[in-house]
């Protein structure tokens, strides 16, 4: 079972168009650090996300570590947030198999450390490509719109163009 560790954003927005659901599918479980946990969950109690979440965990498919490298952490969090600090610093210490983050300052450290990673609009490209959606215009419109995600027009366009619409 490959160790996917997720940052906030990628659950909040397909949690807020009712896709959470395709990463269960996809990976079977899900790590999150804590600050990820108190972020969707605890700080957004009411806010998309936060019972999908809190019931995907009580349904045992997304799972809370805590981070070790208190050092790592602090090198990180001079760039990021600490939901974001937090999921680099935890996939390194571990030797995740993927990291799910939406943030291109987070994405780009990701990088740095050669972490492979995905996000959101990845989660709707492979979801289409698989027969899971039968589209995903419609998914991307509803990221855009019902779920607050800002997709710049060149990566909507990307999407698009890789699953053939």
């Amino acid at each position: 079972m490959p160790l996917v560790i997720s940052d906030s954003s990628t659950l909040i927005h397909l949690a807020a168009i009712y896709r959470l659901d395709l990463l269960v599918d996809f990976y079977t479980t899900i790590t999150i650090p804590t600050a990820v946990w108190q972020e969707v969950v605890e700080e957004g109690s009411n806010r998309p996300g936060a019972a999908e979440v809190a019931a995907a965990r009580e349904k045992g498919w997304i799972k809370i570590e805590t981070i070790s490298d208190e050092h790592l952490l602090r090198l990180l969090r001079r760039d990021l947030h600490l939901g974001e600090a937090e999921v680099i610093a935890l996939a390194v210490e571990k030797n995740a198999d993927l990291v799910l983050l939406d943030e291109t300052e987070a994405r780009q450290i990701a990088e740095l450390y050669q972490l492979p990673k995905t996000g959101a609009v990845g989660i709707l490209i492979r979801a289409t490509l698989e027969g899971k959606l039968p589209t995903l215009r419609p998914e991307l419109d509803a990221l855009r719109h019902e779920g607050g995600f800002w997709v710049a027009e060149p990566i909507y366009k990307k999407a698009l163009r890789a699953v053939g619409e």
